[in-house]
């Protein structure tokens, strides 16, 4: 992710965004902390994260929690050192009870392009496992799985 750097053009940002899914969707906890600055600062829903150390821990938390995880993340907006995202996730909790979360993100990133900000505001909605629209094994979203947009979210 070195050649993606600020400025960002559309191309930039774009796969900036997909390689975030991609890592997200991993849910390899030191992999993703990787494409934070060591002092990167987070407010995740209502909890604030400090450093990758705090990255690590929070998500190790949230993919314990959230069980089968699947992301797609769709760029919104960008310009010079910042992006938008919108995302929608499904997982499920360890009593089988399926949600989809959506939420937007607002990225700052600092010379090298690394995560220098992040702030993400989430909501949960209960869906009926029937209901799910991500159905690709665990890990990476194939390349021809319709994004959010084709989806209708």
């Amino acid at each position: 992710m070195s050649s993606l750097v600020p400025p960002f053009t559309l191309e930039t940002a774009t796969r900036k965004v997909r390689l975030a899914e991609d890592g997200w969707n991993s849910r390899d906890p030191e992999r993703v902390s990787l494409v934070y600055t060591p002092d990167s600062c987070w407010r995740n829903r209502a909890e604030f994260i400090n450093g990758r150390a705090e990255i690590v821990a929070f998500l190790t938390r949230k993919w314990a929690k959230e069980l089968d995880y699947r992301l797609i993340k769709e760029i919104w907006a960008f310009g010079d050192n910042r992006i938008a995202v919108r995302f929608a996730y499904e997982w499920h909790d360890d009593s089988g009870n399926w949600f989809r979360s959506y939420g937007n993100e607002n990225w700052e990133f600092d010379a090298t392009g690394l995560m220098q900000r992040r702030f993400a505001c989430i909501n949960d909605l209960p869906i009926r496992e029937t209901d799910r629209k991500y159905h690709w094994p665990l890990g990476r979203r194939p390349d021809d799985h319709p994004g959010l947009s084709e989806l209708g979210l």
